[in-house]
């Protein structure tokens, strides 16, 4: 299929053709007629696409602060390849449109195929031929509203939380400050209440459409008309000035919130939607004891994974309007003709003219409403962009990848893509723009966007999984059943039920063929301090991970449907002290520090006596590099500082080496490849990555229960598995 898709890093713009996407549960699969452009939110992406990257950096304090924390974490060069990778990935453009349901996922209810829709979501309804689109962010649209002007529905969902967010009034008065596409909605949404509306904006034109639109007077924003318009906002209001100024625009206008002050009435309002300066003065704000708010996109709801992707609504008597009901008042006025939205579309463009259009859009050339308009093609049977198949080469290793997330892209996808003993055969993605990405950047033969297909693949050996973690044990055990060598990112699996049926499979199949993402015992300076220290008899360990704290709207946090981010995260470090012992713990006993379950320690008892702290921390200062291990025998004393520096006293000689920080993700895959190539074992034991998930489980098991875990109950399942590595 056919999509709009922008390069961040050069800002280059195209329509590309990608895999369409498959239909998941828990959404429906919709065929775009029309899609709107917003002229204010996807001009300034296309813009700084354009900007160097100081000038990205400028345009993005926020996003800078997080890299430098990253620095500090994680090092210069694993950040530098994380950045990099995703400004140089394609990203989408659109998140607003119309289109008809072809195919309903599993679990939703209220659609059916053939239906008409409207479609929210920057990364769900955008400017594709065919969009999946999550069940909260997807409304029916009756026969009755036109579908080229419901492509603006999620646009105009915007301009009605600010309102609500206003919570003006019949009869009250408005002022609209930006008459950009928003803006030209706000007035005819205010209108629709009945509001008196007054207006500004920098152009006539703009203006002189507002008016048209109902609003009783607008004028051009300058000092020499401001005289003229007060006195114009004094006659409406008898004196008083309005009660809600809506500030619409995108303005870095220091004097913006004193001009606002100056139109409202005593108490009255200001509610900013624009991305904009607000130096509130203090006197005047105080004077008339003035009210600010703040309106966020499309209304609550957004920005919460668990509404938006995971389809949980909020109770409407505890939360009226959701941003889908949003959607849905916006979609009833346009059915019942109280909302007309067919001024505002300036030009209708095919798809095929996009690319022209945003550049006719950047020069000023394209009025407030452009749609591109989608050829009603039939859905393609095929799922991927399909190539020869790859035939079997004497000595290399044919692979299939599923997820091609950041981590996969900056971390494994680039030293796979660089070994001479790799054919990266496809990638299979949920979105057709990150499997075209992976396929210009890594040099995939083929792109999909289904897992069975890669699962399925004759002409594909071995398997790397880097999916969320709550699908790695479903589809490492498809993997196993379909005969193929399968590498999965950490973690195997995120509950024991789970990894029964992994191990379950692996007895029946005979196929021991696994590998997991424990990269850290790979790494060659902590090689180098374990050859250094050389460690017997019983050790004692401690192992401090600093965490820190994640964004609200980390998939990480979503605990209940991806497992908790310790049990994600936790088995690298178990690894380690596994490694570095050389035998799996016995007995587990953890504790939490507050209420969050991830912030902890634990502590691990193995069969020779040796003991090892972990503390995973939540918490703490991002400054502090991220991981330090100190070991202790009666041989000596070993310190390791976050992949950078270790310290050896031992024997009577003291060593220390740094090197440049390297956590041992390409010897860990070039070792998984020369397995899979000729045959060898595995380069981690199959019994010691299911005994180091099972004790990763158990750590929060022992936290939540308030006692140790006793690790050899589970002796008759780690038989089943020394048996099939036998």
């Amino acid at each position: 299929m056919k999509q709009i898709a922008q390069n961040y890093k050069s800002g280059e713009l195209k329509l590309i053709d990608v895999p369409a996407p498959r239909c998941r549960p828990g959404g429906v699969l919709v065929r775009t007629a029309f899609s709107a452009v917003s002229t204010g939110t996807e001009m300034m992406k296309f813009t700084e696409g354009r900007l160097s990257l100081l000038g990205k950096a400028r345009a993005r304090p926020d996003q800078v602060a997080k890299v430098m924390r990253s620095v500090r974490q994680q090092g210069l060069a694993a950040t530098y390849q994380k950045v990099m990778n995703r400004l140089d990935s394609y990203t989408p453009l659109g998140y607003s449109l119309s289109g008809t349901v072809v195919e309903v996922g599993e679990g939703v209810g209220g659609f059916s195929v053939g239906q008409r829709v409207c479609c929210g979501g920057n990364q769900y309804a955008t400017h594709a031929e065919y969009n999946w689109v999550p069940v909260n962010l997807c409304v029916p649209l009756p026969d009755s509203a036109a579908l080229d002007q419901a492509a603006f529905t999620t646009i105009a969902s915007i301009a009605l939380q600010a309102m609500r967010q206003s919570e003006i009034r019949f009869g009250e008065t408005a002022c609209v400050i930006g008459l950009g596409l928003i803006g030209q909605i706000m007035v005819r949404l205010l209108r629709s209440a009945g509001v008196v509306v007054a207006g500004l904006d920098r152009l006539e034109a703009r203006c002189r459409q507002a008016e048209a639109a109902g609003a009783a007077v607008c004028a051009v924003a300058s000092d020499d008309a401001a005289a003229e318009f007060r006195a114009r906002i004094d006659q409406l209001t008898a004196g008083n000035g309005v009660d809600c100024v809506f500030i619409t625009a995108s303005s870095d206008d220091p004097d913006l919130a004193s001009r606002s002050a100056a139109l409202l009435r005593d108490r009255g309002r200001i509610v900013d939607i624009g991305k904009c300066t607000l130096n509130l003065p203090w006197n005047e704000f105080y004077d008339k004891e003035l009210d600010v708010r703040f309106s966020r996109s499309y209304g609550p709801g957004r920005y919460d994974p668990l509404y938006e992707e995971g389809g949980i609504d909020y109770p409407i008597g505890h939360v009226r309007w959701t941003e889908k009901r949003n959607m849905e008042a916006i979609v009833a006025l346009l059915a019942d003709g109280r909302l007309d939205f067919s001024s505002l579309i300036s030009e209708t463009v095919p798809l095929e003219q996009a690319t022209s259009a945003f550049e006719r859009m950047s020069r000023g050339e394209v009025g407030l409403g452009m749609v591109f308009a989608y050829p009603h093609a039939a859905l393609r049977a095929m799922q991927m962009i399909y190539r020869p198949a790859v035939a079997l080469r004497s000595g290399r290793v044919r692979l299939g990848v599923i997820g091609a997330g950041n981590y996969a892209s900056s971390m494994l996808l680039p030293q796979l893509a660089s070994s001479p003993r790799v054919d990266l055969v496809e990638v299979a993605t949920n979105t057709g723009l990150s499997g075209a990405t992976a396929v210009r950047k890594f040099g995939f033969a083929r792109a999909s966007t289904d897992a069975a297909s890669v699962l399925g693949a004759d002409d594909i050996d071995a398997v790397l999984i880097a999916t969320r973690h709550a699908s790695h044990a479903d589809l490492a055990t498809q993997a196993l059943r379909a005969g193929k060598a399968v590498f999965v990112e950490k973690p195997l699996a995120i509950d024991t039920n789970s990894l029964d049926r992994l191990e379950q499979v692996i007895r029946e199949t005979g196929n021991n063929r696994l590998m997991v993402g424990f990269n850290r015992r790979f790494s060659s300076l902590l090689q180098g301090m374990r050859a250094a220290f050389a460690p017997a008899g019983p050790q004692t360990l401690q192992y401090r991970v600093i965490a820190g704290p994640l964004e609200k709207s980390s998939w990480y946090l979503q605990a209940e449907s991806e497992g908790s981010r310790f049990v994600g995260e936790g088995g690298h470090f178990i690894d380690v002290l596994c490694w570095w012992v050389g035998a799996e713990p016995v007995r587990v006993s953890a504790s939490t520090a507050g209420k969050d379950v991830d912030n902890l320690v634990a502590t691990f008892d193995f069969a020779d006596g040796s003991v090892a702290s972990l503390s995973y921390l939540t918490g703490g200062d991002p400054r502090v590099p991220k991981e330090a291990l100190e070991i202790s025998a009666s041989t000596g004393f070993a310190a390791f500082d976050n992949f950078s520096r270790f310290e050896v006293w031992h024997a009577g000689q003291h060593t220390a080496k740094t090197a440049r920080l390297d956590k041992g993700q390409r010897p860990m895959l070039d070792a998984f490849i020369a397995a899979v190539a000729s045959g060898a074992a595995m380069p981690i034991a199959l019994d010691s990555l299911l005994a180091i998930t099972r004790a990763t489980l158990a750590v929060q098991e022992s936290a939540a229960a308030g006692m140790p875990i006793d690790l050899t109950a589970d002796t008759a399942e780690q038989g089943v598995a020394r048996a099939s590595t036998a």
